[in-house]
C-alpha cells in the first residue's frame, strides 16, 4: 500500500471519527442539558359564569363556540317577577317616607311644647317613632335598590373577552343562582405551560425568551418566562388517616426525572394563527 494514500485514510478517519465524536456530543447536551421540550400545553383562564338570580330562561343570545366580549349580553331570565318586585319596593318607599314623614312632624311639635304640657316620656316616645319610621324608610329604599339590581342581573353578560364553549341552553331552561352555566375560555389569557425535565430547570430563568412551535407546524410564536412552579404533587406519598407520612416501599432503579411547570407568556402570536386552550407544543428557551 502507498504509504501516502495510507495517510491520507488515516487521517481522513480521524477527522470522520472526530466529527461524529462532536455530533454525538452535541446531540447529547442538546438532549440532555439544553431547555427544550415537547411537552408543551396551550392554557387558558376559563371563567364558569353562574346567574346571580334564579328563574326560567325566556332568552339565550350567543351560541357554543361563539366569540364574545366583555358585557354582552348572553341569556335573560324572566324579568316579570323582578319588575313587580320593583313596583312592591317603590310602593313601600312611599308608604314608608309618609310615615317617617309624619313620626318626624309629631316628633317636632311634641320637641316645642313645654314640660308642663307634655311629659319627657311622651317627648321620648315621639323620638324613637321618629326614628324607626327613618330606619323603615332607609330599609325600603335599600329594597327597592336590590330589587333594581336583580333585574338588573336577570340579563346574564359575559365578564370577559373569549369563546363560549360546550354551551347548549335553550328557553325554557330554569337556572338557580350560583350553579354555573356558560363556561367562557379567556382569550386575552392564552399562555404555555412548558413541562421541563428537573435537570434542565438550572438554565431557566424567569424572563427568558421562549420559542414555541404549535404540533400543526404552523409558524413559530415567541414568549417570555414569566414564572416557575414551587411544587408538584409526589407520586410516592399518599394520604393516610393516621396523618403520618404513607411512602411506597418500592423504588425503581431507573429513574426519569420528574417534569416542572415553566408558565410563558405569549408576547408574539403571528397573524393567522389559531390558539385552542388543550393544544400540544414544543417549548425552546432562550432561542
Amino acid at each position: 500500500m502507498n504509504p501516502a494514500s495510507f495517510t491520507i485514510r488515516f487521517i481522513v478517519t480521524l477527522v470522520l471519527v472526530a466529527v461524529a465524536a462532536l455530533v454525538a456530543w452535541q446531540l447529547w447536551t442538546y438532549y440532555m442539558d439544553d431547555p427544550w421540550t415537547r411537552d408543551g400545553t396551550v392554557r387558558a383562564d376559563t371563567v364558569a359564569l353562574a346567574p346571580d338570580v334564579s328563574g326560567p330562561v325566556v332568552q339565550v343570545f350567543v351560541q357554543d363556540n361563539q366569540a364574545v366580549t366583555a358585557g354582552e349580553p348572553l341569556f335573560q331570565i324572566d324579568p316579570t317577577r323582578f319588575t313587580l318586585a320593583i313596583a312592591q319596593a317603590q310602593a313601600a318607599v312611599v308608604k314608608t317616607r309618609a310615615a317617617m314623614a309624619d313620626a318626624q312632624s309629631t316628633a317636632n311639635r311634641y320637641a316645642a311644647l313645654s314640660s308642663s304640657a307634655v311629659s319627657g316620656q311622651s317627648r321620648d316616645e315621639t323620638n324613637s317613632a321618629a326614628m324607626e319610621a327613618e330606619a323603615d324608610y332607609d330599609q325600603a329604599q335599600a329594597d327597592e335598590a336590590v330589587a333594581e339590581l336583580n333585574l338588573a342581573r336577570s340579563t346574564v353578560r359575559a365578564t370577559v373577552n373569549g369563546v363560549v364553549t360546550n354551551f347548549s341552553m335553550r328557553p325554557g331552561d330554569y337556572v338557580n343562582a350560583g350553579d354555573p352555566m356558560v363556561a367562557i375560555v379567556d382569550t386575552d389569557s392564552l399562555y404555555v405551560d412548558g413541562y421541563f425535565e428537573e435537570t434542565k430547570l438550572r438554565h431557566i430563568a424567569v424572563g427568558d425568551t421562549a420559542r414555541i412551535t404549535l404540533l400543526d407546524g404552523g409558524p413559530a410564536l415567541t414568549g417570555r418566562v414569566t414564572g416557575i412552579a414551587a411544587g408538584i404533587t409526589d407520586a410516592e406519598r399518599v394520604a393516610n388517616p393516621t396523618l403520618l407520612a404513607e411512602v411506597n416501599p418500592t423504588f425503581t432503579w431507573v429513574r426519569l426525572a420528574r417534569r416542572i411547570p415553566v408558565r410563558i407568556e405569549l408576547t408574539n402570536v403571528p397573524a393567522g394563527t389559531q390558539l385552542v386552550a388543550g393544544m400540544t407544543c414544543t417549548v425552546v428557551i432562550g432561542n
